[in-house]
């Protein structure tokens, strides 16, 4: 005959110490929920590093006290060993575990309390930390790729005067920006206009029609790391980048020829207006400065 199976009302019987220790991890829990909400009310209102810290360490903190505290005091301990020699298990045997699967089994569903408890736990601290994800900032978009410079922009000095096809001598330099630039256009739309003998410029294939008169634009920001390409020299035709020593030959599409850049300077399409203003034609040719997790 089997053993007599223990009743499943005894099963769920719980001693006073037991008690305890679920209500002791169910305010664990609950003060991580708590300080979760207080992480995120004191980040919506502008933030504290100081509070933000003790908030999130008094929520990591009682999300692991608790799990320590709920193995330690609730869930069963102890190791079982047994002699392998038989290999078919007896009847008893076979009873046996039948009524130990039925003791674990039933530890879990009546810790529906702290199941729930967990579970709000849980929840609070994930929906904390959406809050700094704003931090991160907007989704730049397609922003990276492009600039203010759009077909029919005039070229303009920096203090917005046009300028004209025959304004730069012969081996002069120019910074330039798109006409109506904003303070935030300076950063990205910058653009260091040359002007050469024509028959010394290279002109690539699919750039045909894009100097006017031996001007040629290229973006003033360096491609290895950010800095503003701000020096030319006249015989040589060569740029140079002063933070790191770039150096990007501006007669051949000011590709790199020395220094960490690996990559040309943007090139900016030009024409002439009715006027003998200088303008663009379309957008730099490709994104600019350094590279990103999205450039081909």
């Amino acid at each position: 005959m089997s053993p007599e199976r223990t009743p499943p009302e005894k099963l769920a019987e719980r001693n006073p110490a037991e008690q305890r220790a679920e209500r002791l991890v169910g305010a664990c829990f609950a003060m991580t929920a708590l300080s979760a909400f207080a992480l995120a009310a004191v980040y919506i209102r502008g933030g504290q590093p100081q509070l933000e810290g003790l908030f999130l360490a008094l929520s990591l903190g009682g999300l692991g006290v608790g799990f320590v505290l709920w193995g330690k005091l609730l869930l069963p301990h102890g190791e079982i060993t047994e002699d392998r020699k038989p290999l078919r298990s007896t009847t008893d045997e076979r009873a046996g575990f039948d009524d130990a699967m039925e003791r674990t089994s039933d530890l879990f569903p009546r810790r529906s309390f702290l199941g729930r408890m967990l579970a709000g736990a849980l929840g609070s601290l994930g929906l904390a930390a959406l809050f700094p994800l704003r931090s991160l900032g907007p989704d730049p978009g397609d922003t990276l790729f492009r600039t203010a410079w759009k077909p029919g922009k005039r070229l303009v000095t920096g203090d917005g005067e046009f300028v004209t096809l025959d304004e730069l001598a012969v081996g002069g330099v120019l910074t330039v920006f798109p006409e109506g630039f904003t303070e935030h256009d300076k950063a990205d739309s910058q653009v260091i206009l040359i002007r050469v003998e024509p028959e010394r410029l290279v002109e690539k294939a699919g750039r045909e029609g894009w100097t006017k008169g031996g001007h040629v634009a290229f973006s003033k920001v360096c491609t290895h790391a950010g800095c503003p390409v701000g020096l030319y020299q006249t015989q040589t035709g060569h740029l140079l980048c002063p933070c790191h020593q770039s150096t990007f030959d501006a007669l051949d599409a000011a590709k790199p020829i020395f220094g960490p850049a690996t990559r040309p300077l943007p090139q900016l399409p030009l024409d002439v207006d009715s006027k003998g203003n200088l303008i663009a034609t379309a957008d730099f040719n490709e994104a600019i400065g350094p590279a990103f997790w999205e450039r081909p």
